[in-house]
C-alpha cells in the first residue's frame, strides 16, 4: 500500500469527525460513535491490528475516560457547592465591582485565571473550571466554552508544571542516544533539554499575544447583540496590555528557570497586574460592553446548567472566603506538583493496569487524589466547613453535578477509546507506523524544505487527537527531530514548535471539547464550538509555523547537535 493510501486512511477517522460534527452538525454522542467504530474497522483491516490489540486499547481508553469524568464531576461540583453556598453571588458582584465590563471579565478570568490553572493542572483543567465561572457570573454557555477553550493555547506547553515538556518532549525523544552524542560534542541533555524550553516560551509569547484581543474580538462579534468586531477592539490597548503582562514573565520564567513554572508564575504575576490596573481604570474604554439581556439570548447559547441564584438563600460573604476555594485548588494544585512528601501521598492511592490483555505498552490507571477532580472534591469539603453551609445544600450540589456526568460519559466513551486505538496502531501484523505517524511522514515527504511551515501542525494534529500536548509530544518529538536532521535544521527548533503546536492543537481537541460543554450542560453543540475554534487555532498554526521557516533558514539558530 503506497503511504500516500495509508495517510488518507489514517486521516479518515478525522475527516470523519469533522464532517459529521461541522460540516452535518451532528452532536458528539452521534457523531462519536460513528468514527469510533470507523477508526477500528480501519485498524483492523488496513493496519492488520488484532481484534485484541483493538479491545485492549478500547480498554485503555475506558480507564481515562473515568479519569476524566472525574475531572469534570469536580469542576461541576465546586461550582454548584459555590452556589449553594452563596459564594458565587459573591464573586459575580466581585467582579461588576472591578469593572462591569464583559471584555475586561472575561480577560481577567479566562487569560490570566485559567493561565494560572492550566500552569498548575493542565489536563484540560482551565477550561472546566473557567467555563462554569464565566456561566456563574453571567455569560452564555456556549460564549463561555469557546473562551474557556481558547485558553487552551498559550500556557499549555508548560500546563501541570511543565509535564508536556519534562514528560512528553523527554519521553518522545531518544534520550540516550541524543544524550550519548550530546556529550560526544561536549553537551548536555539538561543544556539541550532548556533550549527547547526556551524557544518554546519565546515562540509562544510572540504568538500568544494577541490571543487576549482574539478571545474578546470573538466574543463580541458571535455573542453581542451587534454581532461587532469593532466593539471587541475597543478594548485593543488593554487587551494587548494582558498578554504583554502575562507573557512577559512567562517567557522570562521559560528561559531563566526551565520548564516547570512559567504558565505559573506567568498567570499568577498578570492576575495580580492585570487586576489592579482594571480596578483602577488603567486603559478601560469609556463605554461598557455588556450581552443583550439573558431573556434575548437564542437557545442554543443556553446551557442546562444555571445559576438562579436569587433562588438560594444566603448569608453575605466578603469577597475574600467567597474566593477561598479558588484560591486553595490554585494552592493545593502547586503542593501536590512540586512538594516531593505531598506528591507521593497523592499519588499513593489508585489503581493501574500494564499490558491490558497481554498487549505490551497498554497501560492505564487512575490515581483519584492526584488527578484535579479529587482536589477539587477536597476544596468541596473545605468549602463545606468555610462557608458554613448544611448538609441540605451540599446535598444538593452533589445531586445536580452528577447528573451532568451521564451525557458527557456517553460521548467520552467513544471519543477517548477511538483515540487510542490511533495512537496504538503502531503494534499491527504488517509492520506499519501507527496511523498519527504515517499522516506525519507522508506529510513531511510531501513538502520538503518548507516542513518548518508545517511541523506546528502535526503537533496540533496529535493534540486534536489525544486531547494532550503531552500525548501528542510523546507521539512525534522523535518525527520531528527525525525530519530536522534530514533537512539540516536545528533539531531544538522543530521540536520547539511541535510543542507549540501541540498546544494550540488543544483548543480543537474533540474530547477537550465534550468535557468543558459538559460542566455548563452544553453537551450536543461541541460542532459549533468547533467552528469558531478552529479560527484561533489556524491563526496560531501559520503564525508558528512561518516563526519556525524564518528561523530554521534565517536566524542561523545554535543547536548542540549542529556544531
Amino acid at each position: 500500500m503506497s503511504s500516500g493510501l495509508l495517510a488518507l486512511l489514517a486521516f479518515t477517522p478525522i475527516l470523519l469527525a469533522g464532517v459529521l460534527l461541522i460540516g452535518m452538525r451532528w452532536p458528539a454522542r452521534r457523531a462519536m460513535p460513528v468514527v469510533f467504530l470507523v477508526t477500528a474497522l480501519i485498524g483492523y483491516s488496513a493496519w492488520d491490528m488484532t481484534l485484541n490489540r483493538i479491545l485492549a486499547s478500547t480498554l485503555q481508553g475506558l480507564v481515562i475516560t473515568i479519569g476524566l469524568l472525574w475531572i469534570i464531576f469536580g469542576a461541576i461540583l465546586l461550582l454548584n457547592t459555590l452556589k449553594h453556598s452563596g459564594a458565587i453571588t459573591t464573586i459575580r458582584a466581585g467582579f461588576t465591582n472591578i469593572t462591569p465590563d464583559r471584555r475586561i471579565q472575561a480577560i481577567i478570568i479566562v487569560w490570566l485565571f485559567g493561565s494560572f490553572i492550566e500552569g498548575a493542572s493542565g489536563f484540560g483543567t482551565p477550561a472546566a473550571i473557567a467555563a462554569p465561572l464565566l456561566v456563574a457570573v453571567g455569560f452564555p454557555a456556549m460564549a463561555a466554552v469557546m473562551l474557556g477553550m481558547m485558553v487552551q493555547s498559550t500556557p499549555v506547553s508548560f500546563g501541570a508544571v511543565g509535564t508536556p515538556i519534562v514528560v512528553g518532549v523527554t519521553t518522545g525523544l531518544d534520550r540516550a542516544s541524543i544524550t550519548e552524542r550530546l556529550e560526544s560534542l561536549g553537551s548536555n541533555w539538561d543544556t539541550y533539554l532548556q533550549l527547547i524550553t526556551s524557544e518554546v516560551a519565546i515562540t509562544h509569547a510572540i504568538v500568544g499575544v494577541v490571543m487576549p484581543v482574539l478571545m474578546v474580538t470573538m466574543m463580541t462579534r458571535f455573542f453581542g447583540k451587534n454581532k461587532s468586531w469593532k466593539e471587541g477592539l475597543e478594548v485593543l490597548p488593554f487587551a494587548l496590555f494582558a498578554g504583554i503582562s502575562f507573557v512577559v514573565p512567562y517567557a522570562l520564567t521559560g528561559v531563566i528557570l526551565g520548564p516547570e513554572f512559567p504558565s505559573l508564575l506567568g498567570g499568577l504575576i498578570g492576575l495580580a497586574i492585570v487586576t489592579t490596573a482594571a480596578k483602577k481604570g488603567f486603559l478601560i474604554p469609556k463605554r461598557t460592553w455588556d450581552f443583550a439581556d439573558s431573556k434575548d439570548w437564542p437557545s442554543e447559547w443556553l446551557g442546562s446548567i444555571e445559576m438562579k441564584l436569587e433562588d438560594i438563600a444566603a448569608k453575605p460573604m466578603s469577597g475574600f472566603r467567597a474566593w477561598v476555594p479558588y484560591v486553595l485548588v490554585g494552592v493545593v494544585l502547586v503542593l501536590s506538583r512540586t512538594v516531593e512528601p505531598i506528591k507521593q501521598a497523592f499519588t499513593s492511592v489508585g489503581v493501574s493496569f500494564s499490558n491490558i490483555l497481554g498487549e505490551a505498552g497498554i497501560n492505564a490507571g487512575i490515581q483519584p487524589l492526584y488527578l484535579p477532580g479529587g482536589i477539587l472534591v477536597m476544596v468541596v469539603l473545605a468549602t463545606f466547613f468555610i462557608h458554613r453551609m448544611n448538609l441540605k445544600a451540599l446535598n444538593s450540589a452533589v445531586k445536580e453535578s452528577g447528573g451532568v456526568l451521564l451525557s458527557a460519559g456517553f460521548v467520552l466513551l467513544f471519543t477517548v477509546p477511538m483515540v487510542r486505538i490511533l495512537i496504538n496502531s503502531g503494534v499491527n501484523l504488517s509492520d506499519l507506523p501507527s496511523m498519527p505517524l504515517a499522516m506525519a511522514s507522508w506529510a513531511a515527504d510531501a513538502v520538503g524544505g518548507i516542513y518548518p511551515l508545517l511541523a506546528p501542525t502535526v503537533g496540533a494534529l496529535g493534540a486534536f487527537l489525544a486531547g494532550s500536548n503531552t500525548v501528542s509530544n510523546m507521539m512525534f518529538s522523535q518525527f520531528q527531530f527525525g525530519v530536522a536532521e534530514s533537512l539540516g535544521l536545528s533539531t531544538a527548533l522543530m521540536v520547539a514548535v511541535q510543542a507549540v503546536g501541540a498546544a494550540a492543537g488543544n483548543m480543537v481537541a474533540i474530547h477537550n471539547v465534550v468535557a468543558a460543554s459538559a460542566t455548563v450542560g452544553l453537551l450536543g453543540r461541541e460542532g459549533q464550538t468547533l467552528r469558531k475554534t478552529v479560527w484561533p487555532t489556524l491563526y496560531y498554526l501559520v503564525m508558528t509555523g512561518s516563526i519556525a521557516l524564518l528561523a530554521a533558514y534565517g536566524l542561523g539558530l545554535t543547536d548542540p547537535l549542529l556544531n
